[in-house]
């Protein structure tokens, strides 16, 4: 009998719980979250070893992208290339707003466009991120919607809110932390 890598034991762990969880199964789709947590941690620190600290936001960021575009995955094919693509484009958008120096600014892809027309599974993904949004604070949410949503400065954001920069930076986080434990709640 062939052994099994731990990489295709993860695959088929994963793959199994994020099916189980589109069909309507929360405690898979809760656990599939909880795992994907760890991979996408594990995945992201070997390509930003050197700055340990943006970790933690890439892989809400992330958490958060493949909740919305769960409807895209095509369960015929492997989960982890669909994950990593995802965490690549967040991976890519953080080192391009690096490269101007403007960390916490973050315009949507036209891939992660929540906007498109005709498609429904995207309108309800608005809407349940508006909700979610708006479960949270104030504090946490402009900062978010301004920094991450519109694409605005985090220096533009604090001018507007009345926040200085560090304290837009720290609310972002925590409210990109709090919505990914929404998420995980919900499911």
């Amino acid at each position: 009998m062939e052994k099994k890598s731990p990489q295709n034991v993860q695959e088929q762990r994963l793959r199994e719980l994020l099916s189980r969880g589109l069909a309507g199964d929360a405690r898979a789709y809760h656990a599939f979250l909880q795992e994907l947590s760890a991979h996408l941690r594990a995945f992201l620190r070997r390509r930003l070893a050197s700055l340990p600290d943006d970790v933690e936001d890439l892989v809400q960021e992330s958490l958060l992208a493949v909740h919305i575009k769960r409807h895209t995955y095509d369960r015929a094919l492997p989960v982890t290339p669909w994950i990593h693509a995802i965490a690549k484009y967040k991976l890519i958008d953080f080192l391009r707003r690096r490269a101007r120096g403007d960390l916490l600014t973050d315009s949507l892809d036209d891939e992660f466009d929540l906007s498109s027309p005709g498609d429904t599974e995207a309108s309800d993904a608005r809407r349940d991120l508006g909700k979610l949004l708006e479960s949270l604070p104030e504090r946490q949410r402009l900062p978010i919607i301004h920094t991450k949503i519109e694409g605005l400065s985090v220096a533009e954001t604090g001018r507007r809110i009345g926040m200085s920069e560090s304290a837009v930076k720290v609310a972002v986080h925590r409210g990109l932390k709090a919505l990914a434990a929404m998420i995980e709640r919900k499911a």
